[in-house]
């Protein structure tokens, strides 16, 4: 096929159908999302001083990141469920912005990138969901794999400049 992608949910015939891992060995995986938040200054210092009247805004998007990677498979059509495990999501609160990662780790018969991007996506919800009454104008961008391990197809690590 040269350079045309293999689109692996398709079957001969075009239809979507979930992939047949039976037969692959489980082996150690991780995957590694990231994402961005931005506010303004002002909603930036209210999460970092913990001034939200919702609560805390970063403890409340970790255990919602937690959860959104153990439940991707009741969201995500066709994505196998797994046996995560270990889920670490982290915050690095900055003037304007609340940079999140998503890790997930799992020994599995197939890989866990769409848990961490759940989870990444997840957790950035809940801090607008938190603080929208305040600052409706935030952004969540940048959502993408960073880097994932184990697996036929092997690492793979995005370029800092992508």
């Amino acid at each position: 096929m040269g350079n045309t992608p293999e689109f692996t949910h398709l079957d001969e015939s075009g239809n979507a159908h979930m992939v047949d891992v039976t037969a692959k060995s489980a082996t150690a995986r991780r995957a590694v999302a990231r994402c961005t938040v931005n506010m303004k200054p002002e909603t930036a210092a209210a999460i970092a001083s913990k001034d939200i009247p919702k609560g805390d805004v970063i403890a409340a998007a970790r255990i919602a990141g937690i959860m959104a990677a153990k439940r991707t498979s009741d969201m995500i059509p066709l994505c196998h469920p797994l046996q995560i495990g270990a889920v670490r999501i982290d915050f690095e609160v900055g003037d304007t912005f609340v940079a999140i990662e998503a890790q997930v780790d799992t020994v599995d018969r197939t890989g866990v990138e769409m848990e961490a991007l759940h989870a990444c996506s997840v957790a950035a919800l809940t801090i607008y969901d938190m603080c929208k009454s305040a600052d409706k104008a935030m952004s969540i961008e940048g959502l993408a794999l960073w880097e994932k391990t184990g697996g036929k197809s092997g690492p793979y690590k995005r370029a800092a400049s992508q």
